[in-house]
Order: C-alpha cells, then sequence, then structure tokens
C-alpha cells in the first residue's frame, strides 16, 4: 500500500512536470509575476534576487515556449544580475567592516574609473564645482591651502559632496606622477540608495577628514604664535 501510494505521488509529479512543460506560458506568467514582484523590492539586494529568480523562469520559458529573443535576452541578464547581486553582499560586508573602524576604500575600487596624472597638474581648484572624489593608488599629491601632502590609501574630495553649493573647500594638485581612482557624486549617491549603511562609512570618511583639517590648522596657528613670540 506504502509503496502504491509512493508510485501514485511520483506519477503526479510526472504529470504535472509534463503539463508545465506541455504548457510553457506558464513559465512567462511565473516570470511576470515574479518581475511585478520586484517593484516592492525596496533595497536592491532583494531586489537583485528576486530578478535572477525572474531571470531562470523566463529563461526556462525561452526553451520550452521556444521563443529564442526572450530567452537570449535573460541568458545575459542572469549573470549581470548575478555579478552585481555579489558586489552588494561584498558592499555589505566592508561597510559593516568600515562602520567597525577600518576607512579603507579598497573595496570601493569596482565601482570606480582609473585617471592618469601628471606632475604639477592640477586636479581641481578651490572653488570649483565638486563632482566626484578622488582615491590615490600611487604618487604624491598635496592641498593647498592647508599644506597636508596626500599619498596613496587616502581619500580626497568627499567634503564637496555635502557642501552647501557643492564647491571645493581647497585645491588639490600633484606632486609626483602617480595614478588616481575616480567616483563620481551620482555612483556615491546610488551606493548610498542601495545600501543605506554605506552612509556610515561615508559620514566617518567626513569627519576624519575635518579632524584632520581641524588639527593641521591648530598646529599651524601654534606654530605662527611661537614664532611671533
Amino acid at each position: 500500500m506504502h509503496a502504491g501510494s509512493a508510485i501514485g505521488f511520483e506519477g503526479g509529479l510526472v504529470e504535472f512536470w509534463n503539463y508545465l512543460i506541455q504548457n510553457g506560458e506558464i513559465w512567462g506568467y511565473l516570470g511576470a509575476v515574479v518581475t511585478i514582484g520586484t517593484y516592492s523590492m525596496r533595497t536592491m539586494i532583494p531586489l537583485r534576487v528576486v530578478g535572477i529568480c525572474a531571470n531562470i523562469l523566463f529563461i526556462i520559458y525561452g526553451l520550452v515556449a521556444e521563443v529564442y529573443p526572450q530567452f537570449a535576452l535573460h541568458v545575459i541578464l542572469l549573470p549581470l544580475n548575478i555579478g552585481r547581486l555579489y558586489q552588494m553582499v561584498r558592499l555589505v560586508a566592508q561597510v559593516k567592516e568600515a562602520s567597525g573602524g577600518s576607512l579603507s576604500m579598497d573595496w570601493i575600487r569596482g565601482f570606480t574609473h582609473r585617471r592618469v596624472c601628471r606632475a604639477g597638474e592640477t586636479i581641481f581648484l578651490k572653488g570649483d564645482t565638486a563632482d566626484a572624489m578622488f582615491y590615490p593608488v600611487s604618487g604624491r599629491y598635496r592641498l593647498e591651502e592647508i599644506d597636508v601632502p596626500i599619498g596613496p590609501g587616502e581619500v580626497v574630495g568627499e567634503i564637496g559632496l555635502v557642501t552647501p553649493d557643492n564647491k571645493r573647500t581647497q585645491t588639490f594638485r600633484c606632486e609626483e606622477d602617480g595614478e588616481l581612482l575616480v567616483i563620481g557624486y551620482n555612483q556615491v549617491k546610488q551606493l548610498y540608495f542601495q545600501n543605506p549603511k554605506f552612509g556610515f562609512f561615508f559620514l566617518k570618511l567626513i569627519t576624519q577628514r575635518l579632524l584632520a583639517n581641524h588639527r593641521n590648522m591648530q598646529e599651524r596657528l601654534e606654530q605662527a604664535l611661537a614664532a611671533a613670540r
């Protein structure tokens, strides 16, 4: 009796599977329903997960129903969604680390483009409209007004994002040939909206810069007072 029930259950599954294969449109409807579900997602990681599910359903639909343009489209979109999901998961882990004290920018390399700089080149002037921040990977640089040297691994240009008029507060020049990673403010904003925890990192980054500038100004003021005495 038990064996017969198992055979009957397996037979039912086979029949159900054959039904799904023969009626390929069901996969398309399921894909459409899942795609509609992405519009209820408020953060990027769940959206990517649901998007991947929709890609898989549409790939099956394209094969079964022989709708090959649909199949090709989602074969292309699937690895893109998987890649973005991987980036977002890494971003979450790195931002957690950053909010715990590490201010390394290594994790953000995938969102930047490279710029080669020559000695004597001005990257931006005080008062310029700010639209990007910079991460030196080689070379030597300087913030002129406060006479602060900048080397590989430091971040420059983040304060312009939060100033009321988005203006540069310093002049940034290259003193030795090198390479910068550049990330536009629009990309920074996208990272924030994709993962609000990025805001904690950015807040700490700006606070660190302001405190460093404050210490530098204090030291210069003390040196000037000492020289006057």
